[in-house]
């Protein structure tokens, strides 16, 4: 296993809509202990391949708080949403940055597993927010981008600010 690069906003990479997983196999597997490992290690509880420069519908999460139910959710649809709410998130391509974002209530998902086997979740709260979170990055949006331009401007000078700092 291997602890993967994450992608930092503004990367352009990170605007890259990921295709279709098309066979789940070993290579696929591997990815997602990759994935996993990475997600864990930032830490973090949710990771898409995209954040990693790999443009497939391929998500890894974790939302316990003993970092021991990994979630991995593969070719994601949302196929049905309920209700709205504004919750804060953060994300591991944009270090440090906290906002809220109006996302849906519930939701149900239909997606393949590790095995490549077909299932269908309900999410509520935090399982559904992240969720919706890292589809966004499937379909190359950050989280930053639901705010208005002066707030991401504001966001860029703050990344820019801190990587300045960590040299």
């Amino acid at each position: 296993m291997a602890i993967l690069k994450i992608l930092q906003y503004p990367d352009k990479r990170l605007h890259t809509i990921a295709v279709p997983v098309d066979a789940v196999n070993n290579d696929t597997r591997k990815l997602i202990r990759d994935m996993a490992e990475t997600m864990y290690a930032a830490p973090g509880i949710g990771l898409a391949a995209t954040q990693i420069d790999v443009h497939e519908r391929i998500i890894v999460l974790d939302i316990s708080e003993t970092h021991d139910q990994l979630q991995v959710l593969i070719n994601p649809e949302i196929t049905m949403r309920n209700g709205t709410f504004e919750y804060e998130e953060g994300c591991l391509s944009v270090p440090g940055i906290y906002g809220k974002v109006k996302r849906s209530e519930s939701i149900t998902v239909k997606a393949l597993n590790a095995e490549g086997e077909p299932f269908t979740l309900d999410a509520t709260g935090l399982l559904a927010v992240c969720i919706q979170h890292e589809m966004d990055h499937l379909e190359g949006k950050v989280f930053v981008e639901y705010w208005s331009k002066f707030k991401q401007s504001r966001v860029l000078a703050k990344l820019k600010k801190n990587q300045r700092s960590a040299m």
